[in-house]
């Protein structure tokens, strides 16, 4: 068994383990929260970890991809290349949320039982304007930037950097190597962090189980079943896309994704996985120039999952308040949250802060997501899991628009002689 094969079966084991010293522990303790703060406090650890990772790795790499493309003109291809798909991805991500919640109807048992309208949920929520989005874009310090992990705008400034060092030519090549060496260093960083994923895994997964108990997931299981069944939906309208230009290839791609995908579900965390999500997109034969640039635009433009909660967890609260939406209006809330979304990733709480805004926007009462907050955590281990999935076939594709994407032979040799592999 490889290396990357046993932490997987670690990561999956101490999920399970967790579910099980969780469950106990609930039963037989008499403050099974005081246990669940004390678990939190090794989640926190490893998730700042990986926090202290994604800035200088995203900076180096993409640095690093763009200067050695040697063309401006190619950085705008892939990117409208990128966005492109992002658009209709996150499309069809909101639209299918959309379509399931009212098939599916989950928020006609909850008439009467949703929380008093006057419930403060303890979110702070913000206009979502154009103008606050574009000047929050372009960081006013790229130190700032980085500090605060604002993955979208040290993206910005790399491009810039990047496509500056290339247009500077031979004399640029020494700094270029050192971001080179850097990101290299950082990469070994991640795999040292890694270690400690199975830990981190088994402490958030028994700590909100000892906490909330499976209790709460009966209590709205219809709720989470259909969700969990929408998400699956999701996942093969993403294969199946993903199919369509990569052939059979794409279930390849799933595989190496299944590492990543696994932590970003145990730890609710898309951007626990970003380094291990890089890494697999490399492994299946994405240039790193490609994946470099495509993947961190993507944890700010494409988080397909976290998308579909937002249209499916707003009408939800909607019909839980007997509020009829017409169709004209839930259209109108569709378009506003595929702009809303963008400006997800760096938010704490990211997904519900988005919702609280839409439901302020469009006057269903905010306090329905009070209902939503004691499972919203077993709800983000899914949505997590499908933003891995969605950038990592996002990725894929745009490599093999531009021709980038290594046969699995010629993918497996680089990667076998790759100076970290």
């Amino acid at each position: 068994m490889n290396k990357r094969s046993r932490l997987t079966t670690y990561i999956l084991g101490a999920l399970v383990l967790g579910i099980v010293v969780g469950y106990i522990l609930n039963l037989t303790m008499a403050e099974p929260k005081k246990f669940a703060e004390y678990m939190s406090l090794l989640t926190t650890v490893f998730l700042r970890l990986i926090k202290m990772i994604i800035a200088p790795l995203v900076f180096s790499t993409l640095v690093v991809g763009i200067a050695r493309m040697g063309d401006a003109k190619e950085v705008g291809r892939i990117g409208i290349k990128a966005l492109s798909w992002f658009i209709i991805a996150s499309l069809i991500s909101l639209s299918l949320g959309l379509v399931l919640v009212n098939l599916f109807r989950p928020g006609d048992a909850m008439v009467g039982f949703m929380p008093a309208t006057t419930t403060a949920t303890g979110l702070v929520t913000t206009s979502m304007s154009l103008k606050e989005f574009v000047t929050h874009l372009v960081p006013a310090s790229i130190v700032d930037g980085m500090a605060k992990n604002e993955i979208l705008q040290i993206v910005v400034f790399s491009v810039f950097f990047g496509t500056a060092a290339a247009a500077v030519g031979p004399r640029a090549n020494p700094l270029v190597d050192a971001i080179d060496g850097l990101a290299h260093v950082m990469l070994k960083v991640t795999g040292y962090v890694m270690n400690f994923a199975p830990v981190a895994v088994f402490a958030a997964v028994s700590g909100v189980i000892a906490s909330s108990g499976v209790g709460v997931i009966g209590k709205f299981g219809a709720f989470m079943a259909e969700f969990y069944l929408a998400i699956a939906l999701l996942w093969i309208v993403l294969t199946f896309g993903g199919f369509l230009f990569l052939g059979r290839r794409v279930f390849t791609l799933l595989r190496e994704l299944r590492e990543p995908t696994l932590l970003a579900f145990s730890t609710a965390s898309s951007e626990a996985a970003f380094p291990k999500t890089l890494e697999g997109l490399e492994r299946f034969g994405v240039k790193n120039r490609i994946a470099a640039f495509v993947l961190p635009i993507g944890y700010s433009f494409n988080l397909d999952g976290s998308m579909m909660y937002c249209t499916f967890a707003a009408i939800f609260i909607a019909q839980g308040y007997g509020i009829d939406m017409s169709a004209g209006a839930q259209i109108m809330m569709l378009l506003y949250l595929m702009v809303a979304s963008k400006g997800m990733a760096g938010v704490p709480r990211a997904s519900l802060v988005i919702i609280a805004a839409t439901l302020n926007q469009f006057g269903i009462p905010e306090a329905g997501l009070v209902a939503l907050f004691a499972i919203d955590h077993f709800l983000d281990m899914a949505r997590s899991a499908t933003n891995v999935i969605g950038n990592g076939i996002a990725t894929a594709v745009v490599a093999k628009w531009e021709g980038e994407l290594a046969a699995p032979a010629s993918a497996e040799k680089d990667v076998a002689t790759a100076p970290l592999a």
